[in-house]
């Protein structure tokens, strides 16, 4: 019996900081155009921090947090050398 083992890859998107806000995450992955859209994106939708729903801007994102974005993809917070 074969079993299908399914890897999921991250994008990295490198921070220079101790942590960075979900707005800024978001919008370093160059998924929406302006500030504006983010809040209303996240307002609207949210996104998944962790596995978990999320709706604030505010929120900190650390390195080795995975954040995925409905329909556009999982991304991994990582600390830039």
């Amino acid at each position: 019996m074969q079993r299908n083992l399914v890897i999921k890859m991250h994008e990295k998107i490198e921070i220079s900081t101790e942590y960075i806000t979900l707005g800024q995450f978001v919008k370093l992955a160059n998924i929406l155009e302006s500030g504006g859209m983010v809040k209303s994106f996240l307002q609207d939708q949210g996104v998944l921090v962790n596995g978990e729903r999320e709706h604030r801007r505010g929120r900190k994102i650390y390195p080795n947090d995975v954040v995925v974005i409905e329909g556009a993809g999982s991304y991994i917070a990582v600390k830039q050398d």
